[in-house]
């Protein structure tokens, strides 16, 4: 077999042999190049997560009994009325599936302000997320009281499953002011239920008036690693480890989306097919978790936020049977909303309200069942697409340099591009103005056929947890029916994504090019969170227009020791890119001029984008010297 190129050159010069190698390594195409998900790991210092309340202290202690599901949580952070502020748990309805009820709570290795405990090193272990209850006031009983604490767990949910060498504990404070462990569970033990586990509270140094427990996860404190959830927690008297049932249905799932391919889009889409573009229905689940059975029924809204208007209404009209321990599926037809004339933007919340008698003969004295009868969402019909629920679960990153992702939108009329949201998360590093560019593809025969919108950025994060920046096109961009919005990948350090996997709608539309052949998304479930929105100038670019030929362009000599010549003489501009991402230099040829200088660089690889004015080709270039 006759020897590549490459490697004759490595025989005939060695001395140049490990700077050849070097050179081969990063311009081949590595086989296990593909988009990849990765844990959100916030770099030193950085805060993405909402801010806690602030809260006056306590002057009372609680009294029982204790009882918190988290439904009634406004934000990410726990009920400071019953919780200690800074625990780092993760209020959420979106990282499991199968919780007792709305909203859980997250513990991983991210404290409270978003950042990880331990950013020094990667693979640091410790104890992270911790979460505390507000004094409890148990003077005065003893183990005849019969004390009990259950709490429903599970490890993994949609998060990353802890190994066998983490754990999630339960501790108590006693007398003196020692956190006694009482409960342990180690990793490495998934199973999609939620366990239902009962810790008594016997020993007399517990019963003082100054009583606490505390949940605490240890695993890897550098990041999103190592997820417990916690959900439905009851601390009473006159209980045993036989009082598993409590007189409550409750709801669960996330509504889904109003429409049938988007979670959002434009309002003036929409209304170009609403037949089409509205689901059949909306879908969520409720769990009875008393021993015998119950009759529910549940009241059906959507409501426009900016006007207060009613759009549809619809009351169950009859009680359903919901046997005991019973899971059960509820969907509501919903109906397309028509055209109204002058309005431009619908904030609709659609909300689901389970009617029960969980109010009434309470099995729990003093709390109001009623409380997780509720859950609601939001579908926007403002001027953007969007296939995620604007949470991230994950991040995902394409790891070739030059590979390319785009996600695929279908427009109902001609329209124009002004620019891209994404959720950029963080993986490791801060990112905050890497190079990276967004790409507006048409399309042909179902797959990305040519670029007709391109432009370098600098990455930024958002503000809070799960924001999105605006990137706006410097000039519109006309669609007419398919295309495709993505980033091309030129840093060795890859953009990293949030990924969704609530949301499977995006799944079937995620695209990857990682040489010359694009591949349609076979593996993950979910959907990236990037939105194209509409608006701006329009700069004639129609992406149903008859392709342009591939521009052809040789940049040489490769490798040079600084001085460049390219054979085209249509070479408008070539942007000149670092390895990192970094622009360098930027080329502005006059007219007839083939050759430019790069003397001033230093060694290495570098990127190059040229550009003719309406078409753009990539290429490595290597300075030795």
């Amino acid at each position: 077999m006759k020897n590549p190129s490459w490697i004759n050159l490595l025989i005939n010069f060695p001395k140049r042999g490990i700077y050849l190698a070097w050179l081969v390594w990063l311009c081949s195409v590595p086989a296990w190049a593909q988009l990849e998900l990765v844990p959100i790991i916030p770099p030193a210092g950085a805060s993405v997560q909402q801010p806690i309340p602030k809260q006056a202290a306590r002057t009372q202690a609680l009294r029982l009994p204790v009882f918190d599901d988290f439904s009634t949580t406004s934000n990410t952070s726990p009920d400071p009325a019953i919780w200690m502020p800074g625990s780092g748990v993760y209020i959420n309805n979106v990282l499991t599936t199968t919780h007792p009820s709305i909203n859980i709570a997250t513990f991983d290795g991210l404290n409270a302000a978003g950042a990880p405990y331990n950013f020094i090193n990667e693979q640091a272990q410790g104890d992270t997320d911790t979460l505390t209850t507000q004094p409890i006031d148990l003077a005065g009983l003893s183990p005849a009281d019969s004390v009990y604490l259950s709490f429903y767990w599970q490890a993994r949910g949609l998060g990353e499953l802890p190994d066998d060498v983490d754990t999630f504990r339960l501790e108590f404070l006693n007398q003196k002011g020692d956190w006694i462990s009482v409960w342990k569970q180690s990793g490495a033990v998934f199973d999609t239920l939620y366990k239902h586990t009962f810790i008594p509270v016997r020993d007399a140094s517990f019963l003082h008036a100054g009583f606490r427990f505390r949940f605490r996860g240890y695993g890897r404190s550098s990041g999103a690693f190592d997820s417990w959830h916690l959900d439905y927690i009851y601390l009473n008297r006159n209980r045993s480890i036989n009082d598993r049932f409590i007189k409550d249905v409750a709801v669960r799932q996330p509504l889904t989306s109003f429409l049938k391919r988007y979670t959002a889009m434009p309002l003036d889409q929409y209304w170009q097919a609403p037949a089409a573009e509205t689901a059949d229905s909306i879908r969520t689940d409720i769990v009875n978790l008393f021993n015998n059975f119950n009759f529910t029924s549940y009241t059906f809204t959507i409501r426009d936020q900016l006007t207060g208007r009613e759009i549809q209404r619809y009351q169950e009209p009859l009680s359903v049977f919901i046997g005991p321990g019973q899971t059960q599926k509820k969907a509501v037809k919903v109906t397309p909303i028509p055209r109204q004339a002058g309005v431009e933007r619908l904030r609709l919340k659609l909300k689901f309200d389970l009617l029960t008698t969980d109010d009434q003969n309470p099995t729990i004295p003093s709390v109001n069942l009623r409380r997780n009868d509720t859950i609601s969402t939001i579908t926007e019909l403002a001027d953007y697409y969007a296939y995620d629920d604007g949470s991230a679960e994950f991040g995902v990153r394409m790891n070739q340099r030059l590979g390319r992702t785009v996600v695929r939108f279908v427009v109902n009329r001609p329209d124009t591009l002004g620019g891209v949201r994404m959720a950029l998360v963080p993986f490791r590093r801060n990112q905050t103005g890497q190079a990276f560019t967004i790409q507006v593809w048409n399309s042909t025969n179902g797959r990305p056929d040519r670029v007709v919108h391109q432009q370098s950025v600098r990455a930024s994060y958002g503000t809070t947890r799960n924001g999105y920046v605006d990137f706006p096109f410097t000039n519109g961009v006309a669609v007419t029916d398919t295309f495709y919005v993505g980033w091309l990948q030129i840093g060795e350090d890859p953009l990293t994504v949030g990924f969704d996997r609530n949301s499977q709608l995006g799944a079937a539309q995620l695209y990857t090019n990682l040489s010359n052949e694009w591949a349609g998304n076979l593996d993950l479930k979910g959907s990236v969170m990037i939105r194209p929105y509409m608006g701006g100038k329009d700069d004639g670019i129609v992406t149903g227009s008859e392709p342009l030929p591939n521009l052809q362009v040789s940049v040489y000599p490769n490798p040079t020791s600084g001085n460049i010549r390219w054979d085209n003489d249509l070479i408008k501009q070539i942007e000149v890119y670092s390895v990192q991402g970094i622009q360098v230099r930027v080329i502005s040829p006059g007219e007839g001029v083939r050759e430019a200088s790069l003397s001033h660089l230093s060694e290495g690889m570098y990127i190059l984008r040229i550009t003719d004015g309406k078409r753009t080709a990539v290429q490595k270039l290597v300075i030795k010297k």
